[in-house]
């Protein structure tokens, strides 16, 4: 019997004015939902079956940016994508364009245990989704009062908003700031707030899943690296990984797989294969990754100012963390 470990996230980059109460918000969130997968762990619920339960948890709350709070594309709707693997065999389900799926990593993981295919995309995932009875609800319930707002200052701005819950009092001078580059062409703010999580349980076995509504503003069926096996998620038998961040420069650097491939190849730890894959294979792009690995590591790592972060491990170490 090994150990089994646990790490969640809300997305990498961090508005340095966040308020504290926002901060709380956050850390409580992810407090609740590593103490959800905790107890699962305990009663030997599977690796797999943790990260959906863990990021049900996250889509259901408004906070981050999945599920019910996703950002809102450039006509006002919400598409949301996610993805979920599981190591032990390498088997994967993805989605995108998902609009009525009130929790889209469920439909994950539908996709991989009920269907032939490992990703399914808009009308043919919602079709798909009809099929399996899973809970639809209206695309209105994803849209917050929070993100109207956030929108209508990034159409003001021309612009594609990453940190969509800056405050709208400070938003207009960050817009006007010197804008980072995506994909060789500027954006305004970075801090997205994508969630994932990993999980390794007693029998080592790995698994991981991501979660997203993608940028603000973004333009009608823009797919970013959540639901890309081996860029947003991956999982093998030593290790899964989530990824967070900008999600074109994770996917030109493949970075969850990254970490795979350097333990397999290099012949390393998870610490140093995720030290080398943030500081090596990001390029000029931001982002952020948990990892857990089959001995029962936990491992967080990125390159810009903070992560929304929590981890735990059977030992008894517990975090919840934000900043570096």
């Amino acid at each position: 019997m090994g150990r089994w470990a646990i790490a969640v996230h809300g997305g990498a980059g961090i508005d340095p004015n966040l308020p504290v109460e926002r901060q709380e918000q956050a850390k409580q969130l992810l407090n609740r939902c590593l103490n959800l997968g905790i107890a699962a762990l305990r009663s030997n619920v599977s690796a797999i079956d943790v990260v959906e339960l863990v990021i049900r948890e996250l889509e259901t709350d408004p906070l981050f940016n999945s599920g019910r709070g996703s950002a809102l594309t450039e006509q006002g709707t919400v598409e949301m994508e996610a993805s979920i693997m599981d190591g032990t065999k390498r088997r994967c389900g993805a989605v995108s364009g998902i609009t009525t799926v009130k929790n889209p990593i469920s439909l994950a993981r539908l996709v991989m245990d009920k269907s032939p295919h490992s990703y399914l995309a808009f009308s043919g995932a919602e079709e798909f989704a009809r099929k399996q009875g899973v809970e639809i609800v209206d695309n209105e319930y994803f849209i917050t009062e929070d993100n109207v707002g956030m929108l209508k200052l990034a159409k003001e701005a021309n612009s594609i908003l990453f940190d969509y819950r800056i405050p709208l009092g400070c938003a207009g001078a960050a817009v006007t700031d010197s804008p980072i580059v995506m994909n060789g062409l500027p954006i305004s703010i970075y801090a997205p707030e994508t969630v994932g999580c990993v999980v390794v349980d007693r029998e080592g076995r790995c698994a991981a899943g991501t979660s997203t509504g993608g940028l603000m503003n973004k333009m009608m069926g823009r797919i970013g690296d959540s639901p890309l096996i081996g860029a947003g998620t991956y999982a093998s038998e030593l290790c899964g990984v989530s990824c967070t961040g900008e999600g074109e420069a994770i996917i030109r650097s493949t970075l969850a797989r990254d970490v795979s491939a350097v333990m397999e190849y290099k012949g390393v730890g998870l610490q140093e294969a995720v030290d080398y894959v943030i500081k090596h294979r990001l390029d000029e792009g931001f982002a952020g990754l948990i990892a857990v690995s089959n001995k029962g590591e936990v491992v967080c790592g990125f390159n810009c100012n903070g992560m929304f972060r929590g981890c735990a491990t059977e030992d008894g170490f517990m975090e919840v963390a934000m900043w570096e």
